[in-house]
């Protein structure tokens, strides 16, 4: 089976490949000669993944599936959640957005935080969504050069290293995103053939 992610990330590209390349055959929006930036306009990570999807299947006539993914800290009302990769602006600088979040961050005790990735897909005209969340704290100080995005300041439950000091190995094994697109890849294995 062939699915289109619709993501310019490639990093969630990599990421999403390697958990499900023995399951199914992800494209890339550039195989399908899809250069547009899609829109992602919706306040809540559902809306904005169903979106993307969307756009895909209405343009390029693909199904498709897409994700959002929202890092929500407990002391903030959960933010920075649906503007998580434009916490600190539009240019989706990582740096600059934990940065921010040090900064809203520098008086409280609580450090409490979740990753919640929401994945949608749009398959034989229906839509499915399947969630994955990892609880964890955020740490004081980037620790670890591996991953993407917030990954230097993440631990995940259970755990006393980052994301990024855990590599991408163990991060694909017990991530939110992992969590998701393994629902997502239980659910297609399971459909008649």
């Amino acid at each position: 089976m062939k699915l289109v992610f619709a993501t310019n990330n490639v990093h969630k590209l990599d990421e999403v490949r390697n958990i499900a390349s023995q399951y199914t055959e992800i494209v890339s929006l550039a195989d399908i000669h899809c250069f547009d930036d899609i829109p992602e306009t919706a306040d809540t990570l559902e809306g904005n993944a169903l979106q993307k999807a969307q756009y895909v299947k209405d343009h390029f006539g693909f199904d498709c599936f897409a994700d959002d993914t929202g890092l929500e800290v407990e002391a903030l009302n959960n933010e920075p959640g649906v503007y998580t990769a434009r916490y600190a602006g539009p240019a989706h600088d990582p740096e600059a957005n934990i940065n921010k979040l040090f900064h809203e961050l520098k008086d409280k005790k609580n450090r409490n935080a979740r990753f919640r990735t929401v994945i949608a897909l749009i398959l034989n005209e229906k839509k499915y969504y399947f969630e994955g969340i990892v609880k964890g704290i955020i740490v004081e100080e980037r620790r670890g050069t591996d991953g993407f995005g917030y990954d230097p300041i993440f631990i995940p439950e259970g755990y006393s290293k980052t994301f990024a000091e855990l590599g991408v190995n163990i991060k694909n094994k017990i991530s939110h995103r992992a969590i998701a697109v393994n629902k997502l890849i239980s659910f297609l294995s399971n459909l008649p053939k």
